[in-house]
């Protein structure tokens, strides 16, 4: 499935819009906006990059945390590394898998994206919740490469902000 995203300065132009949609014949169920009294961002996950970071960091830390602890318990198995001198041997190699765990941790949250967002899809531009905190409206129409196509012709003509074509995330 495709996606036409439009970002419109206020919503009298964002029904207008859509109006001029439906007008069109295009099924008023592929048409949606997204704003003040409207539907909201958290509907549409692949327009906002920041959740979709998080998204990715948190299933990241599902296998990454449990290979830093088996890691690091291995790392001071083999190396005999006493860490903490009351601790003992058993108690230095869970500690050596505690500090794997963090190293695990902090792994999936800087490179899995919840800190840095690397690669977003609006090319620098503001994200799309920006916008929406701004007070403008985004303008949302799905369905196959035809109907898109009509659709970004007739988003066109109100001039918006900003106009985005794309591909479903599923098939990517």
């Amino acid at each position: 499935m495709n996606y036409v995203i439009a970002v419109l300065p206020d919503q009298t132009q964002a029904e207008a819009a859509r109006t001029a949609l439906a007008q069109e014949n295009l099924p008023a169920e592929n048409i949606n906006i997204v704003g003040k009294g409207f539907k909201h961002l958290d509907d549409y996950e692949f327009l906002d990059p920041k959740q979709k970071s998080r998204r990715q960091a948190f299933r990241m830390s599902y296998w990454l945390i449990p290979f830093g602890f088996l890691s690091g318990y291995a790392f001071n198995v083999q190396t005999g590394y006493e860490l903490i001198s009351w601790a003992g041997v058993t108690g230095n190699h869970i500690i050596g898998g505690l500090l794997g765990a963090i190293g695990g941790a902090m792994g999936s949250f800087f490179i899995g994206g919840g800190f840095l967002n690397f690669g977003s899809d609006t090319n620098n531009a503001p994200s799309y919740s920006d916008r929406l905190k701004e007070g403008k409206y985004v303008v949302v129409v799905s369905g196959p490469p035809n109907l898109t196509n009509k659709a970004t012709r007739i988003l066109r003509q109100y001039q918006p902000d900003h106009l985005q074509t794309l591909v479903s995330p599923s098939q990517v």
